[in-house]
Order: structure tokens, then sequence, then C-alpha cells
């Protein structure tokens, strides 16, 4: 199968992924502490990928290519879980918009950088001006959408009063869109060392579950109250399995398409839908019309990641 042909797949990936970030916002407004919020998302997804690789067990790695795994590989979940928290935690400090903005040009440019230097194993493809001129058209229409309004998680004021002490989480929030980008290759390696696809994604996402658990019995405050578990509807708790599939996708896809692509695609359906998901107000999201700055916006991350693709 040509690279191309996978190109529907990660775009779906993208908006599922959006997807489970708006759920994972109506999650973390319902569990009130973060590390509980977190670790009520993980957990369906480890359930999930533990009980098909039972179901299909096979193939499983050898000894030799357990010896040549990178120390790395096994952290690809930790890596992106990152940015997942990172929202659940400083989205309503900073705002919705400058927080995606940030994160998703830390995740561009860095996906490129990976693909041009070679970095954790992927091919180096070198300094080529057409791929960076996409990634530049990508962070300016990220801007574009977020300075517009961006993701809400329905809570009253995001997006306001953010003064100096929210400017401060911006280089925090970088790192987290780095290693967003750099997660999705480990979790690449991670793949093609266990050779199983569900076992490898089972054992990316078990530190995940774990660090978030023990964090939650660490800082078991802020609880929520009856009213707030009650307030939970039935969808609230598969947010990370919908995230998830942008991770399975990683595991198959981004040694097949590149880093730059890959990511590119995944952002830039990731945008789209959470425009889409903003202007009908979806899933409980706050109601904000597309208007011309965001259709600017996602133009221009279109056409962004055509020159990423094609060059």
């Amino acid at each position: 199968m040509t690279a191309a042909l996978l190109y529907p797949f990660i775009l779906v990936a993208g908006a599922l992924q959006a997807i489970g970030n708006a759920m994972n916002a109506q999650l973390r407004g319902r569990m009130v502490n973060p590390w509980l919020a977190a670790t009520v998302s993980f957990l369906p997804i480890v359930f999930v990928f533990t009980t098909l690789f039972l179901t299909m067990p096979t193939p499983l790695p050898s000894l030799d290519s357990l010896s040549k795994m990178p120390w790395y590989a096994p952290l690809g979940g930790l890596a992106g879980a990152v940015a997942v928290f990172g929202g659940l935690a400083f989205i309503d400090k900073v705002g919705a918009g400058p927080f995606n903005g940030l994160t998703l040009t830390a995740n561009i440019l860095t996906s490129l950088a990976m693909d041009a230097l070679g970095l954790f194993g992927l091919q180096a493809a070198g300094f080529k001006p057409m791929p960076w001129l996409g990634g530049l058209l990508m962070a300016v229409g990220v801007t574009f959408i977020a300075r517009s309004g961006g993701k809400s998680d329905g809570g009253e004021g995001h997006g306001e009063g953010h003064g100096m002490s929210g400017k401060l989480l911006y280089p925090f929030i970088l790192v987290a869109g780095a290693l967003m980008a750099i997660g999705v290759v480990w979790n690449a390696q991670l793949r093609g060392a266990l050779e199983n696809p569900w076992l490898a994604a089972t054992v990316s996402f078990v530190p995940v579950v774990f660090v978030f658990a023990l964090m939650f019995l660490l800082r078991p405050s802020p609880l929520p109250t009856r009213a707030d578990i009650a307030g939970v509807r039935w969808w609230m708790p598969l947010a990370g399995i919908t995230g998830a599939v942008a991770v399975f996708a990683g595991l198959l896809f981004v040694d097949k398409v590149g880093a730059g692509a890959f990511n590119g695609l995944l952002i830039t359906a990731n945008l789209l839908t959470s425009v889409a998901l903003d202007h009908f107000g979806w899933f409980g999201m706050k109601q904000v019309k597309a208007g011309p700055p965001r259709l600017i916006g996602a133009a221009l991350m279109v056409g962004g990641i055509v020159l990423i693709s094609l060059f």
C-alpha cells in the first residue's frame, strides 16, 4: 500500500483525536481532579488493547528484536500523554486558543526537524524548503484559528484574564507539543520491536495509567461531588479510547509516511474537526461560530499539509 492511500485513515484518526479532546475537557470538568480525570480517560485504553492482544497474541517479538529496541521506545505513550495532561491542567490558565496554537506549532516544527535530521531512527530527508514552508503556513493557520477563539471546555471565562502568570507556562506547553510529535515516532519504534501492534499499544499506555494513578494517590484532592459524578455522560470516559486511535495510527503508519506528513495530516484533521465542534457546539463545547479568521486559518493549514505531503 502506497503512503498516499494511508492519508484518509490518518485524517480520520486526527478527527477522532479532536473529538477525544472535547470529551476529555468535559470529563475534566466532572472529575474535578486532573489526575483522576487522566486516569479515568486512559484506563479503558489499556483494557481494550490488552483484550485485543489476548485475542490476537501473534506475532510475538523475538529476543533479537527486543535487544535492538531503543530504551526510550516504551516511553512514547508517556511523551504523548504530557500534552493531554497539559490540556487538562493548563488550558484554563492560558486559554484554549494559545494552548492549542503553541502545542500544535511545536508539534509541526518538531516533526519536520525529525524528518530532516533523521532523528529516532527515521530516514533523514535533509532540509527541503517546501515542507518547511508548509510547516510555516500550518503554524500561521493554527495561529489564526487559536486567536479567533480556540477550543473551549465549556467553562466560564476561558480565554479571559490570562496575564503574565499564564504566559510563564508557554515554554512548558511548547515542550508538551514537541513531546507529542516525538511520542509518535517512539511508538513507531516500539511497534517495530514488539511486532504485534496490540502488544505495542498496551506497553505504550500501561506506564501512562500507572503514572497518572500514582499521582492521583499522592494528590487525591479535590474530589468530585456526588452531583459531579451524576453529571458524567456515558461517552465522557471513552475520550481516551477515541484519542488512542491517533496513537495506534502512529504505531502503524508514521514510518511509512514520515513524521512531518503524519503529524501534519493529524493536526489538520484535528483543527478542522475542532472548528466544526466549536461551530455547532457538539459534545458540550461552547458554540463559537466559524468566522473569516478561522476559515482563513483552515485554508492555510490545508495548503501547508499539501506542501508537506507532496514534497
